[in-house]
């Protein structure tokens, strides 16, 4: 039996109703989900018996999909059963992203779980690369690519965000803790030319946080003049596909699915 640990966004519904069966939904109370609704919320204090109750219900598969914030742990209110999680949970909050992500994994891993990925619950998220959109790359979006792939790279490194908006030769905004869409609206005035790009982050752990996009950051990127969007191949999922390629075409926007060369 599968269940998802829901986040904010869009990601977990589509990812619910490419299931055979419902999947048994539950979410931290810290970060309800706001596209499915949940069979179990739990708090980080209550990790361990949270997973002693999966157990109980037939649970043999996780996914964790969709934006879930740190919560602020509360630790006398931490049960018997997570107490000696306590090390791994403290690193988890003390690390940039990934970090936090392979430590959590590792965690649901020990209590013998089989961590499934996003886009490997739902395989049709993933576009063939390609462009798939009316509008075609122009001949500077190799270069603006090739800049978003050594923006990626540096963001790797650093272990935090996946998206940025480039030009040839030129960083123009990159993703902070805040996320894609507050990158996208802290644009000021249009940036014409200029791509939105994303990709995994290099060495990242894909069973969680895959990078995502979506109609909203179609719309986002239309609404500041960007050429399209540049997407890393088997990378990336597309949300509500039929609606972000629409969006896209009817603004003139491409999408170029690639493979990153970097």
């Amino acid at each position: 039996m599968l269940a998802l640990i829901a986040g904010k966004g869009a990601l977990p519904g589509a990812v619910a109703a490419a299931q055979p069966e419902p999947p048994l939904i539950c979410a931290l109370g810290s970060s309800p989900p706001d596209s499915v609704a949940p069979d179990r919320v739990f708090d980080l204090e209550r990790l361990g018996g949270f997973m002693r109750w999966l157990r109980a219900q037939g649970v043999t598969h996780v996914c964790l999909c969709g934006a879930v914030s740190r919560p602020q742990v509360r630790w006398w209110r931490m049960d018997a059963r997570t107490l000696f999680l306590l090390p791994r949970i403290l690193k988890a909050l003390r690390s940039g992203d990934d970090s936090a992500l392979r430590i959590a994994i590792s965690i649901l891993e020990a209590g013998g779980f089989t961590v499934v990925a996003a886009h490997e619950a739902a395989p049709a998220l993933l576009l063939q690369a390609g462009v798939p959109t009316v509008a075609k790359p122009d001949a500077e979006a190799e270069q603006a690519a090739l800049q978003g792939d050594a923006v990626s790279i540096e963001q790797g490194q650093a272990d935090l965000g996946q998206a940025c908006v480039v030009a040839p030769g030129k960083t123009i905004a990159r993703e902070d803790i805040s996320g894609t869409d507050a990158m996208l609206v802290r644009l000021g005035a249009p940036a014409r030319g200029a791509w939105f790009y994303k990709a995994t982050k290099p060495g990242q752990d894909r069973r969680a946080d895959l990078p995502v996009v979506g109609p909203d950051t179609a719309r986002r990127a239309a609404e500041k003049g960007l050429a399209g969007l540049i997407i890393e191949a088997g990378g990336v999922m597309v949300l509500d596909a039929p609606k972000t390629l629409a969006t896209l075409d009817q603004a003139g926007l491409s999408l170029w699915i690639r493979e990153r060369a970097l």
